[in-house]
């Protein structure tokens, strides 16, 4: 477990780092903040298009060059959704798949604030969707780590994203949604498929990480969509996920999970006959109900001895309903038993939802700049 903490902090320290440097270049002192300030890096941080097409075209500096720290002037502009910074970036030289010191992309930079616009421009110039750093990160991973829920679901479903690739410690996207408590994410990663039931270098599932931490929503979407055995399988310490919420005194995850598990020790076993016709619901009790009122219909209308007898017209009309009330029983039947399926999207639609999700993404808190 204390190797999930110190991936953590190292991940963090990192990004402590790139902000205290970026710190330096707006509170320095007057004559170094100018020299910090007037270099291609700052520029494209900023957007600042006057002063990087002066710096490069003027004075000839350089965008393919990283800075003093070993990042690269794309990635401040990813960072910060520069798309015409990156694009002019990019037609002069720089390189999309270029990677720093921890061998992060300008991609995994845009995850970091789920900058859409920017991505796009940078897997359209050719930028590697699957590109991992140092700690097996992919973009994926960034995001999620980020709570970058529209960035996942853009690469992914755009790109072809792996949402389910683990990182160096064998933990995927959900992973990581699931340790950061963002539910919308672990959502998606349901959605896409992921594998809740994926153990790491410790031994710990999704809902393990979620428990650690107290989310209590992001246990609760892991436990709707999963099983018993997702509450009773154990870490390399032998732990379930409520055993290690309790040591972690989070109560009130604790007593969800147990409550869980014990809602689902009450329920009838899947594997034997009462079990399976359970999960059938009140199906078979419609079915059942419909067809004995159609039996008494046939026997008490249709061939009744006591009533008249029935004309012509009159017993097409009785037997064409007891064939469309049969016929009703079995679209019934095969409609409980089949996927419903979903309805296809159209490149119209397609297009709407990717200019919303593009105008929803407004320029967050800056963090770095």
């Amino acid at each position: 477990m204390a190797s999930e903490i110190e991936v953590v902090e190292e991940v963090e320290s990192r990004n402590e780092d790139e902000s205290s440097s970026s710190t330096a270049v707006v509170s320095g002192g007057v004559g170094e903040e100018e020299s910090l300030r007037d270099d291609v890096y700052t520029a494209a941080a900023y957007g600042d298009m006057e002063k990087l097409q002066r710096l490069v075209e003027s004075e000839g500096c350089s965008v393919s060059e990283p800075d003093g720290l070993g990042y690269y002037a794309l990635q401040w502009a990813a960072l910060n959704n520069r798309t015409a910074a990156a694009q002019y970036i990019i037609e002069h030289g720089g390189d999309v798949n270029a990677a720093d010191h921890t061998g992060q992309t300008a991609l995994h930079w845009s995850a970091v604030r789920g900058a859409v616009q920017v991505a796009e421009l940078l897997l359209q110039e050719g930028g590697r969707v699957n590109a991992a750093d140092m700690y097996g990160y992919q973009p994926t991973h960034v995001a999620a780590q980020y709570g970058q829920t529209a960035f996942l679901y853009y690469v992914v479903t755009k790109w072809n994203a792996d949402p389910d690739v683990p990182d160096n410690d064998g933990r995927s996207p959900l992973h990581w949604a699931a340790y950061k408590g963002f539910a919308d994410c672990i959502r998606l990663l349901l959605f896409l498929d992921a594998y809740r039931g994926r153990q790491d270098k410790e031994g710990c599932t999704p809902l393990h990480w979620a428990a650690i931490r107290g989310h209590l929503e992001a246990c609760t979407v892991l436990v709707q969509a999963g099983k018993k055995e997702d509450l009773i399988v154990t870490d390399n310490t032998g732990l379930t996920p409520a055993q290690l919420a309790s040591d972690k005194s989070h109560r009130q995850v604790a007593f969800f999970l147990g409550n869980a598990r014990q809602l689902y020790d009450k329920r009838c076993d899947g594997s034997t006959r009462l079990g399976k016709l359970s999960k059938l619901g009140l199906a078979p009790v419609l079915c059942c109900t419909i067809f004995l009122l159609l039996t008494t219909y046939i026997h008490a209308v249709i061939l009744a001895s006591t009533l008249p007898k029935l004309t012509a017209a009159g017993a097409l009309f009785a037997w064409l309903g007891v064939f469309l009330a049969t016929a009703g029983l079995v679209t019934f039947y095969r409609c409980s038993r089949k996927d419903p399926g979903y309805i296809r999207r159209s490149q119209h639609d397609s297009q709407n939802i990717k200019d919303d999700v593009s105008s929803n993404l407004a320029v967050q808190t800056k963090k770095k700049v």
